[in-house]
């Protein structure tokens, strides 16, 4: 199951790649938003109950990457379409990964949230 689960990630990720590389002056990319949130998938998509440490320095590192309201909506892209293509993702766990993590973002991570009202 993990294994499909990456597959799907990986996927998802791809996408974002090919719908974001007509925005390539954007300093954000769907690459560095998957490197750092790969090591909470297996906490999105279980019964752990708090993201591992490597989840949340990804979540810290991708927040403080994403200094502009450009890259802040690319961020908020990539993870809003990985979320879309992991059909058993917890998405309660994906909204509240920031504050588990003590970061605040100004979007939510689901397949619902509208990126282009980011800033």
């Amino acid at each position: 199951m993990a294994s499909s689960t990456l597959l799907q990630f990986s996927c998802a990720i791809f996408l974002c790649m090919v719908v974001a590389a007509p925005h390539a002056e954007a300093a954000m990319n769907c690459g560095m938003v998957a490197s750092n949130v790969a090591p909470c998938l297996s906490y999105l998509v279980s019964s752990v109950k708090q993201p591992p440490s490597g989840c949340c320095a990804g979540i810290k590192k991708l927040k403080n990457m994403a200094s502009t309201p450009t890259d802040r909506r690319t961020a908020c892209g990539c993870l809003k379409s990985a979320a879309t293509a992991m059909k058993n993702m917890n998405y309660g766990k994906a909204a509240g990964l920031p504050k588990q993590c003590g970061v605040s973002i100004p979007y939510a991570i689901s397949p619902k949230t509208d990126c282009s009202r980011v800033n």
